[in-house]
């Protein structure tokens, strides 16, 4: 016919078959980049991989103490801070208050590492800031200086990081700032806003040390509403009604369960009295009246907790002075104030109706 092509050569290929062409392609030269990169030799231990690690995303302002920074950031503009922050990239960093925390999960790493080389089930810190990169060269100093094995930057140059904890499949993330935790725990993540001891303590090098209060931290304010709203004893004969029936679970339950599983890491290996990781309820329920339905819903969940407080309303600072945890979690703000005072570093969780009652004071 005219105009048409004649002859045996090869046809053109369709534009089906050149996209999946370029796709095998790709993946070929991203399986050989991969091979390459498993090959690479390192004392390092490699970060786990994240669907294997127990995630754990500070904030900068956590990890560190930047306090003054802040005080520029906030009185002289971006420009500024930024500005001051490469000038002073030499200047290391104090530690903040999940600088402790940090130290003894890595402690954690290393028993882990010894007891199974080839595991990578264990924690994997990452540092979550809405730092700008310029920024990253003082950051990055400061956790060499101290030796801490933090691999994963996100750094979101003044975006809301918290789309990313998603992606980094985020177990905790803690924050100095309380409006990004609270987005955190409205997207589902366990989170935390740390504050800072008043006194300086010494912290266990050797085991990582974690306290939790119970009602709206562990678990649901499913009973907190009840004493908010009908009082005490109201609240009283509802639990010993509902004793066999589990409460909900709450925000910081999953991180418990990831505590627990490590544990039993430890303990599969004859390491339960040796083992790097110990937990604590610290409630202000009272034992008789409302401590059985707790110890039921732990044992439902199959967890177990290594020591429990009941403390009946009275202080919890003092009982935490002689628990001495790398970190105490509470959703209620007087509780936090009052452990602060007596030099326990304290994380308060935004969830359910304190804060309701917090934010109307």
């Amino acid at each position: 016919a005219p105009g048409s092509m004649s002859g045996s050569g090869p046809e053109a290929p369709q534009p089906g078959e050149a996209a999946e062409a370029g796709l095998q392609e790709a993946e070929q030269d991203w399986a050989a980049a991969k091979a390459f990169y498993d090959n690479l030799v390192s004392k390092r231990p490699r970060p786990p991989k994240p669907q294997h690690a127990i995630t754990v995303a500070v904030s900068s302002r956590a990890l560190f103490d930047l306090v003054e920074e802040r005080r520029i950031y906030e009185e002289q503009g971006v420009e500024k801070y930024v500005e001051y922050q490469q000038e002073n990239e030499n200047v290391t960093l104090k530690p903040g208050p999940a600088f402790h925390f940090v130290k003894a999960l890595e402690h954690v790493n290393a028993r882990l590492l010894e007891l199974y080389p080839d595991d990578e089930e264990r924690f994997d810190i990452v540092l979550m800031t809405n730092n700008h990169a310029q920024v990253g060269v003082r950051l990055i100093n400061s956790i060499n200086h101290y030796g801490l094995t933090i691999e994963r930057f996100c750094m979101t140059g003044g975006k809301s990081p918290i789309g990313y904890l998603t992606a980094y499949l985020t177990n905790l993330y803690l924050s100095a700032d309380s409006e990004k935790v609270q987005e955190a725990i409205e997207a589902g993540i366990a989170s935390a806003t740390m504050f800072t001891a008043n006194k300086d303590v010494a912290y266990s090098d050797t085991q990582l040390r974690v306290a939790f209060d119970g009602d709206a931290v562990l678990f649901s304010d499913e009973s907190e509403q009840i004493v908010k709203e009908q009082g005490l004893d109201r609240f009283f004969e509802h639990e010993q009604l509902n004793e066999n029936k589990p409460l909900a679970q709450g925000p910081l339950k999953g991180f418990l369960e990831d505590l627990g599983k490590l544990q039993k890491k430890f303990y599969a290996k004859n390491e339960r009295l040796n083992c790097p990781i110990r937990t604590f309820l610290v409630t202000a329920r009272s034992a008789a009246s409302s401590g059985a339905r707790v110890l039921k819903t732990l044992r439902s969940w199959g967890l177990e907790i290594d020591e429990a407080l009941f403390l009946a309303g009275a202080p919890k600072g003092p009982i935490l002075v002689k628990i001495r945890p790398h970190i105490f979690f509470d959703d209620q703000m007087f509780h936090i104030e009052g452990a602060q005072k007596l030099g326990t570093i304290a994380a308060h969780v935004p969830y359910g109706i304190a804060q309701k009652y917090h934010k109307s004071a």
